[in-house]
């Protein structure tokens, strides 16, 4: 009896594009690499990663470029060059492209869901998975866009007391197991509609880490596009694998992207008061957080 073969990802002659960003992955890359379909062209947007993972496989498989940026020049950075790049250097799908953290793992059949929920959607400008974390959880990757005050509400509030109403307005995890639009999808996995996503300009660059993906399905939105949430397509994502070991430099990166994205939205002139307000809150935060992660830290290597 013949074994069926999964339709490809991709409905014209070309591959999907598909683009992560490395920094020094680890074993982490190797098991993405092996859940993603055959026929795909992936680009390893390198950030000065100094473990020689990405190189060696990019050597070893043939539908992998390795593209080194130039340095560790941010997360939305690493991306657009990627993008440009295989716009320009490769013969790729020219309706879709995936954007996928490399300590990600697909489930079978998930990148073709995210493509199939797409086509359901003809306005997606990005598409999501259902991501379950390392202890089987779902994580609430389908959210509301965050305001003024469900932001520092949910800031405040949503390690001391998970059901506050303010986290509970921002991450919406009510419903998590049906194909639903929303603010805003997390960035680890995205299936991106090439139209939306260079109508917008990418990603912004002015964000080094973190809320790049908010500030996404942000603008998104704003252009017409809508945020779709697709739970029949599955990853697991192994979070903050690495991020957990530099928290000196991943937490005020996430303060101040967290400054950045407000201000831009709270930009009048007679809003001055409030973004100095904001400024020195999360300075203040991000100092007390950093401090808490490194005790942690120091804590859990005594053990």
């Amino acid at each position: 009896m013949t074994t069926p073969q999964p339709e490809p990802v991709s409905s014209t002659q070309q591959p999907l594009g598909v683009i992560t960003v490395t920094y020094s992955p680890g074993r982490h890359l190797r098991a993405f690499l092996d859940s993603l379909p055959t026929d795909v062209e992936i680009i390893l947007a390198d950030n000065g990663s100094t473990d020689g993972v990405p190189e060696k496989e990019a050597a070893d498989r043939p539908n992998i470029t390795f593209l080194p940026t130039g340095g560790n020049i941010g997360y939305g950075s690493a991306i657009n060059m990627a993008a440009t790049f295989l716009k320009e250097q490769r013969q790729v799908d020219p309706e879709f492209f995936l954007v996928s953290n490399p300590d990600v793992v697909f489930t079978p059949g998930a990148v073709e869901e995210l493509i199939a929920c797409a086509r359901r959607h003809p306005q997606a400008g990005a598409v999501g998975p259902l991501i379950r974390e390392a202890d089987g959880s779902i994580y609430p990757s389908a959210r509301n866009l965050p305001n003024l005050k469900n932001g520092i509400g949910h800031a405040l509030l949503g390690a001391v007391w998970k059901s506050n109403p303010f986290s509970q307005a921002y991450l919406a995890e009510h419903d998590m197991d049906s194909e639903h639009t929303c603010g805003w999808l997390s960035g680890s996995c995205l299936l991106l509609r090439w139209d939306a996503f260079e109508e917008i300009g990418g990603f912004d660059e002015r964000y080094f880490m973190y809320m790049e993906d908010v500030d996404l399905g942000d603008r998104l939105g704003r252009a017409g596009y809508s945020n779709v949430y697709c739970p029949r397509a599955e990853i697991s994502h192994d979070k903050g694998h690495s991020a957990g070991k530099h928290p000196e430099v991943v937490l005020p990166a996430h303060h101040a992207s967290a400054y950045r994205y407000q201000a831009d939205r709270l930009s009048a002139w007679y809003l001055a008061p409030v973004r100095a307000a904001l400024w020195v809150g999360l300075k203040v935060r991000g100092l007390i957080a950093v401090s808490c992660a490194k005790q942690r830290r120091a804590k859990k290597e005594e053990d």
